[in-house]
């Protein structure tokens, strides 16, 4: 998904089409909501698909970059305390809780109380495209 997204964005598509999965829609609302896609449609046909309408600002991409940080063969994990920093605060990481997928800003906002030995999977981090290159 991450691969169709950043050549979406290079070759300047309106909308990429991915196969379905729950964590892909879960990724997917997160990327709505922080603003980083305009929107996104389940298609069903044969088989369900993500249709994610891509989103762009003055001819530029909304995203800079886009990472994949755990892989099926290398799974990374983190506490509270050692959540990543994206580029000061400007770009996201995108982790997966026991409380569903959701930002690490949003993470900290909300104050869940976590227990130590809770960890986080890091998905991926984004960085977001002030306009300014």
């Amino acid at each position: 998904m991450i691969t169709c997204i950043r050549n979406g964005q290079f070759s300047n598509k309106i909308f990429v089409i991915v196969p379905f999965s729950r964590l892909k829609e879960n990724i997917v609302k997160v990327l709505k909501f922080e603003g980083y896609i305009i929107n996104y449609k389940i298609k069903k046909n044969n088989n369900k698909v993500l249709k994610i309408f891509l989103k762009y600002f003055n001819g530029k991409s909304v995203i800079e970059n886009i990472k994949r940080i755990s892989r099926p063969s290398l799974r990374r994990y983190c506490n509270k305390r050692n959540l990543p920093i994206v580029m000061n605060n400007l770009g996201i990481a995108i982790i997966s809780t026991s409380r569903g997928v959701m930002t690490d800003l949003y993470s900290k906002r909300k104050r869940f109380r976590w227990r130590n030995h809770m960890l986080r999977r890091l998905i991926f981090f984004l960085i977001h495209n002030d306009g300014e290159n």
